[in-house]
């Protein structure tokens, strides 16, 4: 048993980020249980753990004897489906995911094997041999929305292991929802969202009407988010932001994120590598890139809510339960998107 261990801590921007980690009960139940799930593997830890610490999880890696690092990681209550999901995910599309090597669904803790290489490293060190632009986020889109494709006859089941439902017919509702809860927003931001909801009703049924069957939309897939182990192949993780949605809606933080790498002009040419996988069902290119236009702002709704799944009396930007961060996306629904 090596719960005593030592560890260096990482808090990130958030020195005051209240997690169960505080609780010297909730450390050695936890990490008894990460090394429970070791030894079954016939894995033995060897050196120092390094902890990191965010209001949404808390992250443990520990090294093993003659491989790579292995992964523990427990969400809080709101995201604690994230542990079943991923396990679920290894059985539909093995292919696309990592298989944890142990889960604990009720208690939303895992146990994750090294995905090796970051996709935001891989990014890195080839802008430092030589310029690199969008077309390194073309395959990767490609793949995930192949695995969203994959997903869609599971989306039941996918709410059933606890992930929440934002359909596109319920969005408005969910929308209203989140707006109400919301206590960062200014008056003057609730008029205008209010002012808002008619247009809103009239993308969610454009964006129905398209018929793309809702399923998993990863909700926060940045290039910190999927691995590139080898050439031509990513592995995406992190689900604890996931809502089962227009998938649509998954493009808007993958394209912001290769606008503030790449330009303005990114997301127009990371559009159609995105869509190509949804073109064979008989639908127009301009048809699917109306319907993108569209769920690039609903996609704002799906970031608002992740933002209420932190541990309790966590706090960001000033807001209890992260309502300030949830209040800043709500209003990119007034953005117009670059495409």
């Amino acid at each position: 048993m090596r719960s005593d261990a030592a560890v260096a801590v990482d808090r990130g921007q958030y020195p005051d980020a209240v997690t169960p980690w505080a609780q010297e009960d909730w450390r050695a139940e936890a990490l008894g249980w990460a090394e429970r799930g070791l030894a079954a593997h016939g894995l033995r830890e060897t050196g120092p753990r390094k902890v990191r610490l965010r209001p949404w999880s808390v992250l443990v890696r520990m090294s093993v004897a003659g491989g790579d690092a292995v992964w523990f990681k427990a969400n809080p209550p709101a995201s604690a489906f994230e542990a079943g999901l991923t396990e679920a995910l290894a059985c539909w599309v093995p292919a696309y995911v990592l298989r944890p090597l142990a889960v604990d669904a009720a208690r939303g803790w895992s146990l994750l094997p090294d995905g090796g290489t970051l996709f935001r490293d891989a990014l890195d060190s080839a802008a430092a041999r030589s310029a690199v632009d969008p077309r390194a986020w073309e395959e990767p889109l490609r793949q995930y929305a192949g695995m969203q494709r994959a997903l869609a006859p599971y989306a039941d089941e996918i709410e059933r292991l606890g992930v929440p439902g934002a359909r596109t017919a319920a969005l408005p509702e969910t929308f209203d929802r989140i707006v109400a809860e919301n206590t960062a927003l200014e008056p003057a931001d609730r008029r205008a969202l209010a002012e808002l909801r008619p247009r809103l009703v009239e993308w969610c049924e454009e964006l129905a009407g398209v018929g793309v069957a809702d399923t998993l939309d990863h909700s926060d897939l940045h290039d910190g988010q999927l691995f590139a182990p080898e050439p031509g192949r990513f592995t995406f993780f992190d689900w604890g932001d996931a809502v089962v949605s227009h998938p649509f809606c998954s493009f808007l933080v993958p394209a912001r994120a290769a606008r503030e790498r790449f330009g303005p002009e990114a997301p127009a040419r990371l559009r159609d590598a995105y869509l190509e996988p949804w073109t064979d069902d008989g639908r127009t290119t301009a048809e699917l890139r109306r319907a993108l236009s569209r769920a690039w702002r609903l996609g704002a709704i799906g970031r608002a809510c992740s933002w209420g799944r932190l541990f309790p009396g966590a706090s960001i930007g000033g807001g209890r339960a992260g309502n300030a961060e949830g209040a800043r996306w709500l209003l990119e629904l007034f953005a117009e998107p670059p495409l």
